[in-house]
């Protein structure tokens, strides 16, 4: 089965869609939206999957402990592990930048993805295997202004994963990293044309990604014919960052 952390909305939701299509018994992580999380698992239950809501904040020790628990009691081994849950990204001036804006993203994007490992891997060695993929961003390429926090805790999670891979392949355990660019969901609801139309100019396939599209790329990685691919990070983008 495949847990995806917070997937009440976003990219995670259509991660937990995809896999549950995909025949995954999937566990749909939130922290506060129950509402949103019941969504999705309707939806994956109408079109003939298996999916519970599961909540907890994934970013503390405890509460991940106790997900992975709940999660394993009720619907057996976790094979997948999608590590998505972000948190605000706000613009800091490097002048005004500090070292809590550093730690608030690296909670995000090292502390709950290493906590969640963690708690799976013992599980997966004894299945013999299994995929952790962490959601990244295309950001650590274009560099931003005032994003320089989060840039190095996205940064940080390409270490993880290539880390991760030597000391676990062993194990038949896979970890990667799925990299977006600009997917607008729902917290981009208030982006302008223009901003959408400036972004896509620069995308060599000349059109803005949807959710889905980083969906398909988490499901290859899942998959048995993604199984021999580790240590690796896949830029969903458009080509945007072409070199």
């Amino acid at each position: 089965m495949a847990l995806v952390s917070g997937a009440s909305r976003g990219l995670g939701a259509a991660i937990a869609r995809r896999l549950g299509a995909d025949g995954w018994a999937v566990a749909v992580n939130y922290r506060s939206d129950a509402a949103g999380a019941g969504r999705v698992v309707q939806d994956i239950r109408a079109a003939g999957g298996t999916a519970e809501a599961f909540g907890a904040d994934v970013t503390d020790e405890d509460g991940v402990a106790d997900l992975v628990a709940r999660v394993t009691e009720s619907l057996g081994g976790i094979g997948v592990l999608v590590a998505n849950a972000t948190g605000p990204q706000p613009q800091v001036p490097f002048e005004e930048l500090t070292w809590q804006d550093h730690l608030d993203q690296l909670v995000f994007f090292v502390k709950s993805p290493t906590l969640l490992a963690q708690a799976v891997v013992p599980g997966m060695k004894e299945q013999g295997g299994g995929r952790i993929i962490q959601i990244g961003s295309d950001v650590f390429e274009r560099a931003l202004p005032r994003m320089s926090a989060y840039t190095a805790a996205k940064g940080a999670q390409i270490g993880l994963a290539r880390s991760w891979a030597r000391e676990l392949g062993p194990f038949g355990i896979t970890v990667n990293v799925v990299a977006p660019g600009w997917i607008p969901v729902e917290r981009h609801a208030g982006a302008s044309a223009e901003d959408l139309g400036s972004y896509t100019a620069d995308v060599p396939l000349g059109k803005i990604g949807k959710p889905e599209d980083v969906a398909a790329a988490v499901a290859f990685l899942a998959s048995d014919g993604g199984g021999y691919v580790t240590g690796e990070r896949i830029i969903v983008n458009g080509g945007h960052t072409i070199g």
